[in-house]
């Protein structure tokens, strides 16, 4: 049987998708090049960049919704759109975040993230901006299909509340939310209710969960539709994932087994395609296949939350699907 998501994404189709992404990145990564010299590489980074570049790729026509201010704005905001990304922005007062990383003699872009590094964000959206910010979403998702909802960076960059307030008003007209969310964030969220949560295994609720304890992570994960999850979408690192779904279906997915370039933005880009899938009318286990096809892509490439649509749909005929009774 087909897992339902809500009736309310069956037939639309519009392959739209509006994304929030509060703490974009502009990223700049220094690295050797091969005749010795040294190389700039400028990257648009953040959750929900990453999330919506998949969207991206995956043919959805995505809009990020997002806060960007200063030198550091200007040149976030032309490379977010040389990406075909549609944007909102909200203009802020503080400089966008922009993180440099020494890749020269680390490994890849994973391990520069945990040497030297220098970083700047704004520390809080003033209240203004945050009005601003919800405004653009509500504005995005009206004509839309599908809203994904993304973190911030630092958590209370913005403020829980405007989770739960904007998970409430999206389904109330009628729009599918899709959250990736912790701590307070994600409380909120599902406080407001969410048709599709997406969750890490080390991220449930309660002791530790082994991300081979099929029965543990579908109990956390009965937890989450209690407090106002509809679905759940558990990801567990090497593991299978898992599809709980709001009928009580469970399923899990294992993935292709490929070698990791580096494993960053794999869970983003795996929201983005489940966001994009949504908003093309797939039903949600077609969506959670071709997502976990789209995180198998992203981890085989440097580049955090890139990919190929041919290689995704490629990837996701080889996604073993499992039923659990």
């Amino acid at each position: 049987m087909a897992a339902r998501t809500t009736d309310r994404t069956a037939g639309r189709g519009t392959g739209r998708v509006t994304v929030l992404a509060p703490s974009p990145e502009l990223r700049v990564l220094v690295e050797p090049a091969p005749d010795g010299t040294t190389e700039i590489h400028l990257h648009t980074g953040g959750q929900g960049a990453w999330v919506g570049r998949m969207a991206r790729t995956l043919g959805a026509d995505v809009e990020l919704c997002l806060p960007l201010g200063g030198e550091s704005g200007v040149a976030l905001r032309a490379l977010l759109e040389a990406e075909g990304l549609r944007l909102s922005v909200v203009g802020i007062g503080a400089d966008t975040t922009t993180v440099v990383l020494d890749h020269r003699g680390e490994r890849d872009e994973t391990d520069a993230e945990s040497g030297d590094r220098v970083a700047d964000a704004p520390s809080v959206l003033t209240r203004h901006e945050v009005d601003d910010l919800v405004t653009a979403v509500l504005t995005s998702a009206l004509s839309g299909d599908v809203v994904v909802l993304a973190g911030s960076q630092p958590p209370d960059l913005l403020p829980a509340d405007v989770y739960e307030r904007l998970a409430r008003d999206l389904r109330a007209q009628g729009l599918v939310v899709v959250a990736d969310l912790s701590g307070a964030q994600l409380d909120a969220a599902l406080a407001g209710g969410v048709d599709v949560l997406k969750v890490a295994h080390d991220e449930l609720p309660g002791d530790d969960v082994a991300p081979d304890d099929v029965d543990a992570l579908r109990a956390a994960a009965r937890e989450l539709q209690g407090r106002g999850a509809r679905s759940v979408v558990v990801t567990c690192s090497s593991e299978p994932g898992l599809l709980v779904t709001e009928d009580g279906d469970a399923h899990r997915l294992r993935a292709p087994d490929v070698t990791p370039a580096q494993t960053r933005g794999s869970g983003d880009a795996l929201c983005g395609a489940v966001a994009a899938r949504l908003a093309q009318g797939a039903d949600l286990l077609d969506a959670v296949r071709t997502a976990t096809a789209a995180g198998v892509v992203s981890v085989a490439r440097q580049g955090h939350g890139t990919g190929d649509r041919a290689a995704v749909e490629a990837f996701a005929e080889r996604v073993g699907v499992e039923a659990l009774g």
